[in-house]
């Protein structure tokens, strides 16, 4: 399909979908997150809990979601859960657990790494990227969008593809430290000879290091171009990436565009969000 043809269906699509969401789906709230933090059991989560909630974590989180109309209240939960790392969505609610920012806290290196990601950015990018792939299996739940393939991947690209459209160094950040994570446990896995476990409804952490990576290099190749020059993007990978990015954004501007108030995300995508 040559790109008149896209151009044309992209508008087609568009057009249908604001009319579908205007006859028959009732207008969401702009204020329809509700956040919450759950004082953990473990004392040694304390530190944590406390230090979120001095620093407002989810309250910028739900600032930064405004612009998402939303059919029902969805609710943004910190909590422990019973010593797993992990983070997840289901009923309408997602939970971020104190052990997963645990292991990113624990996991953070003394100084920068080789590849030039800040300390720091190795906690806030995945920790940004994970509430962010949630916040997408609420979209995907909560607005009935059909997704073709697996949920995870649709997931992991609706969350990149939203804080890409942050300032080009913000988003660096957050593309570097998610992709670090990523790196890290594919490494770790590899050191430990633990074979990866291929019926995952997840990618391999390899693979999703490498999508993250791509998807920032197609949303920008001039920005991003180090990542090819580095050799953390394989040049064969590079060739496809602008592609994959457009495909995100074409589902992602049809499916998801007419929930969300554009003048209010212009404003909050021109604002800084993340801490040094």
């Amino acid at each position: 399909m040559d790109r008149k043809m896209k151009t044309i269906v992209r508008t087609f699509c568009l057009l249908f979908c604001v009319y579908y969401a205007l006859t028959g789906f009732a207008a969401g709230k702009a204020d329809n997150i509700r956040i919450s933090y759950k004082k953990p059991r473990n004392p040694d989560l304390l530190v944590i809990h406390e230090r979120l909630q001095e620093r407002k974590t989810l309250e910028r989180l739900k600032e930064f979601l405004k612009p998402y109309r939303l059919p029902r209240t969805l609710e943004i939960m910190l909590s422990d859960c019973d010593g797993e790392s992990d983070a997840f969505y289901g009923d309408y609610k997602i939970t971020i657990c104190y052990e997963y920012i645990d292991l990113l806290w624990q996991r953070m290196p003394a100084g920068t790494t080789p590849s030039g990601v800040e300390p720091i950015d190795t906690v806030i990018g995945p920790l940004v990227d994970t509430s962010l792939h949630e916040f997408a299996h609420a979209l995907f739940d909560m607005l009935d969008i059909p997704v073709l393939g697996r949920e995870e991947d649709a997931a992991d690209q609706v969350g990149a593809y939203i804080y890409l459209q942050l300032g080009v160094e913000e988003a660096r950040r957050l593309i570097s430290g998610t992709a670090h994570a990523f790196l890290y446990e594919a490494a770790k896995a590899e050191n430990e000879n633990i074979k990866a476990d291929y019926s995952d409804e997840h990618g391999t952490p390899a693979q999703r290091a490498y999508n993250v990576l791509c998807m920032a290099y197609g949303a920008d190749t001039r920005v991003f171009k180090d990542f090819v020059g580095k050799g953390l993007l394989p040049e064969r990978r590079a060739e496809i990436c602008e592609e994959e990015y457009e495909q995100v954004q074409d589902a992602y501007e049809a499916l998801i565009g007419p929930y969300v108030d554009q003048a209010l995300a212009d404003e909050v995508f021109e604002r800084s969000w993340l801490q040094r």
